[in-house]
C-alpha cells in the first residue's frame, strides 16, 4: 500500500527529524473495541513521536475533545455503538478544528469510503494496515494527503472542478506547476499548515489519493 511515488527513505527521513526535535503527535483512536484499541495504541507508541488516547464512543471523544483540544489527528472506527452513520461521526471533524479525521475501519465499503471523503474525512485506513505501514500513512494524512489503499476498488474520481473553492483553485494551480507547500504559502501569504488543509480538501473532492494524482487531474482538466 504506497499510493504515493515519492521514496520511503523521504519519509524515514523526515520522521528521524521530527523525532530529534522531540515533536509529538497527539493521536485520538476512537474505537469501540478494546483490544484493536490497546493494539494499535501499543503499535504505534514503539514506532516513535505518538502520543496516544484512546476512547470507545462518539460521546466520549467530543467530551475529549472539548476538555484537551484538538488532537493531530483523528482514526475514526466506522461503526460506534452511539453513531448512526458516517454523517454523524463527522461531527468531531468541526470539533477537531478542521484537522485530519481518517475512517478506520476493519471492512468498508467503496461507497462507504467514498461518502466518508464527501463528509471531510481525510482518508480510509483499513485495521488490516502493517504497523509500520501505518505510521507511515499517518504521517502522510499529516503532509496533506488523502490516504487509500490502492487495492480499494470502485472508488469513482469524478474529475469535476466545480466544487473547489476559489483559493482551492488557486492553490490546485500551483499544485499542478510543482509547488510545494511551503512554496504555496510563501506564493499567498498562507501559513504551511493552511496550505495543507487546502491540500487535503483539494484531494478529497477530486478524491485523489494525493497530490500527485490531483496534479494529474489538473492538468487533464485546467486551462
Amino acid at each position: 500500500m504506497d499510493p504515493d511515488p515519492r521514496p520511503r527513505s523521504t519519509t524515514r527521513k523526515r520522521l528521524a527529524k521530527m523525532i530529534a526535535r522531540g515533536t509529538d503527535i497527539r493521536l485520538l483512536i476512537v474505537d469501540d473495541h478494546e483490544l484493536v484499541r490497546d493494539l494499535v495504541a501499543a503499535h504505534l507508541r514503539v514506532q516513535g513521536n505518538f502520543v496516544v488516547e484512546t476512547v470507545a464512543t462518539l460521546e466520549a471523544a467530543q467530551n475529549l475533545i472539548g476538555r484537551e483540544g484538538a488532537f493531530d489527528l483523528i482514526l475514526l472506527d466506522y461503526a460506534l455503538p452511539d453513531s448512526r452513520g458516517l454523517a454523524e461521526s463527522a461531527v468531531l471533524i468541526a470539533l477537531n478544528e478542521g484537522r485530519p479525521v481518517v475512517l478506520f475501519s476493519g471492512l468498508a465499503r467503496p461507497e462507504t469510503v467514498n461518502e466518508a471523503l464527501t463528509q471531510g474525512f481525510a482518508g480510509f485506513i483499513p485495521k488490516s494496515t502493517p504497523a509500520r505501514a501505518l505510521a507511515d500513512a499517518i504521517h502522510r494524512v499529516l503532509d496533506g494527503e488523502v490516504w487509500m489503499p490502492e487495492d480499494l476498488e470502485d472508488v469513482p474520481l469524478p474529475p469535476r472542478l466545480s466544487s473547489l473553492t476559489p483559493r482551492e483553485m488557486e492553490v490546485l494551480r500551483d499544485i499542478r506547476i510543482g509547488l510545494m507547500n511551503k512554496e504555496i504559502a510563501g506564493r499567498m501569504g498562507l501559513s504551511e499548515v493552511t496550505v495543507k488543509m487546502h491540500v487535503r480538501s483539494i484531494c478529497a473532492k477530486l478524491k485523489a489519493r494525493n497530490r500527485t494524482q490531483a496534479a494529474m487531474i489538473a492538468a487533464e482538466l485546467m486551462p
